[in-house]
C-alpha cells in the first residue's frame, strides 16, 4: 500500500474515518461496503509498526464479516489455541484451550504481526470501496455549534508537497487510537487510577516454545509477588514478543531505564528467564505508561470514537484488538442507519455505546482481579468450579451477554488499591 500513489482526495465524503488500525479499517471497510462514499486518513507509512499482536477467538466473527478469515488461514502466522498463566514466577496453571469449551471454527485464532495485519485491514477496506489514504495528518475537526462537520488535514500530494485541505462530511469517526484526537480536545478523556501501568517490550529470536497445539500459545507469567507480570507471544520467523507489565513506581523504581527495568523483572520470573535462556533480543526495548483510560462520552452530534480512541483497557488479555474490531463494526451498523434515518444525533451515533461499555467492564473486572494481590484465579477456580466456562468466556471475548453478574459477586472487591 505504501507504494501505491495516493489516491485524489474530493473535498466532502459521507464519512471521514481518522486513523487506520483495526478500529479505521474496520468501520471504514463495512460503510464502504454498506455504499457510503468513505474516507480513511492514516496518519502514518502503511504498513507501520504497532503492539498488540495477540488475536483472541471472538475476534473471527469481524474478520469472517470483513472476509478475511480464508487469508489469515493462507498466513504464516502462528495458529493459537490457548493461553496459560504461570504464578510465583514458575507455577503454570492448566492451559485454556478454547476449543475445549467452545468446539466451532473460531476455537483458533492467530499471533500476528500488526504491521502485516493492519495493512491487510486496510486494503481490504479499499477493495470494499473506501478511499485510504496514508500519510495524512489531521490537524483539526470543524464544527457547526457542537456538531463536527468536517475536518482539516495535512497530505503529501502526487508531486510530494505537504499541502493542507478541508474535508467536508456528515459523520466523523475518530479511531487515532491512544492518542484519542477528539476526546482529548474535548477534554472527555479520565484515566483508571487503579490501574496505572507502564510496559516494557521486546522482541527475541530463538525463545522456547512448546511444542504441538502449544507452540502458538499465549503465556502470561506472574512474578514471585504479583507486582509485575510478562506476556510471551509467539510470531511468525521464529520471533517472540516478550513485555513486562507493572505500577509505573515499580517497573522504572530508581529511575531505571527499560533494559535495566525489564532484567530486573526477567530475574524474579524464573519460567521465563528459562525460555530466554538461548534467545537473542533483535529489537529496542520499548515503552509506554499510564494507558489504560476511558472517554466519558462515545458520540456526539456527527461524530463518534471507536476503538482505543474511545478507550483502553490493561493488555493481560489481549483484548485491544478484538475491543477495536468489535467497535468498528457496531459503530458501522449504528452510522448505516442514521443514513437510512437522516438522524445523525448523539443518540443514534451512539446506539451500540452501552452494549460495547458493558463488554468492556466485564474485561476491566477480571483485570482487576488478575492485579488483587488478594485474589488467585486458581484458588477461585478450585473454589468455584462452576465458573471456570464464565473465565473462559472472558479469555475467548465472548463478554456481550449478562451472565457474569454471578461469577463476579463471588469473587467479591477485587478492585485493586489505587497506588500512592
Amino acid at each position: 500500500m505504501s507504494e501505491s500513489p495516493q489516491p485524489t482526495l474530493a473535498d466532502s465524503y459521507d464519512v471521514v474515518v481518522i486513523g487506520g488500525g483495526p478500529a479505521g479499517a474496520s468501520v471504514g471497510a463495512l460503510l464502504a461496503e454498506y455504499g457510503h462514499s468513505t474516507l480513511i486518513l492514516e496518519r502514518s507509512e502503511v504498513p507501520r509498526f504497532h503492539v498488540g499482536e495477540s488475536l483472541i477467538p471472538e475476534t473471527y466473527w469481524t474478520l469472517k464479516r470483513l472476509g478475511l478469515v480464508e487469508r489469515l488461514r493462507a498466513s504464516a502466522f502462528p495458529r493459537k489455541y490457548s493461553v496459560q498463566f504461570f504464578s510465583e514466577g514458575v507455577k503454570p496453571s492448566a492451559p485454556f484451550y478454547f476449543d475445549e469449551y467452545k468446539n466451532c471454527e473460531s476455537s483458533q485464532t492467530w499471533q500476528v504481526w500488526r504491521d502485516s495485519f493492519d495493512e491487510m485491514l486496510l486494503d481490504r477496506a479499499a477493495e470494499l470501496g473506501a478511499t485510504v489514504h496514508a500519510k495524512a495528518q489531521v490537524t483539526d475537526a470543524h464544527f457547526d455549534g457542537d456538531r463536527t462537520t468536517g475536518v482539516r488535514v495535512k497530505v503529501t500530494d502526487r508531486n510530494g508537497e505537504r499541502a493542507e485541505k478541508d474535508i467536508a462530511c456528515k459523520v466523523l469517526v475518530d479511531a487515532t487510537g491512544q492518542s484519542a484526537f477528539l476526546a482529548s480536545r474535548l477534554g472527555l478523556k479520565d484515566t483508571d487510577p487503579a490501574l496505572k501501568k507502564a510496559t516494557v517490550w521486546t522482541y527475541f529470536e530463538n525463545a522456547r516454545r512448546d511444542s504441538g497445539k502449544d507452540e502458538g500459545a499465549t503465556l502470561i507469567m506472574q512474578t514471585a509477588d504479583k507486582q509485575s507480570w510478562f506476556w510471551f507471544i509467539p510470531l511468525p520467523g521464529n520471533v517472540t514478543s516478550i513485555g513486562c507489565t507493572a505500577d509505573m513506581s515499580v517497573l522504572f523504581a530508581g529511575g531505571s531505564t527499560a533494559e535495566e527495568s525489564f532484567n530486573r523483572e526477567l530475574e524474579r520470573c524464573p519460567a521465563m528467564a528459562e525460555r530466554l535462556e538461548n534467545a537473542t533480543r533483535v529489537r529496542d526495548y520499548l515503552t509506554t505508561k499510564d494507558y489504560t483510560y476511558y472517554s466519558r462520552q462515545g458520540a456526539g452530534p456527527g461524530w463518534t470514537l471507536v476503538g482505543d480512541a474511545y478507550g483502553f483497557i490493561d493488555p493481560v488479555y489481549s483484548s485491544g484488538v478484538f475491543l477495536a474490531l468489535k467497535s468498528g463494526e457496531f459503530a458501522a451498523d449504528a452510522i448505516h442507519a442514521a443514513f437510512e434515518k437522516n438522524d445523525f444525533s448523539a443518540e443514534q451515533l451512539g446506539s451500540w455505546i452501552g452494549e460495547h461499555a458493558r463488554g468492556v467492564g466485564v474485561f476491566r473486572k477480571l483485570v482487576y482481579a488478575f492485579y488483587n494481590p488478594s485474589f488467585s484465579f486458581g484458588r477461585f477456580l478450585k473454589m468455584h468450579p462452576e465458573f471456570r466456562s464464565h473465565v473462559t468466556d472472558i479469555l475467548i471475548g465472548d463478554v456481550f451477554k449478562p451472565d457474569f453478574d454471578e461469577c463476579f459477586a463471588m469473587m467479591g472487591d477485587v478492585t485493586p488499591p489505587v497506588p500512592v
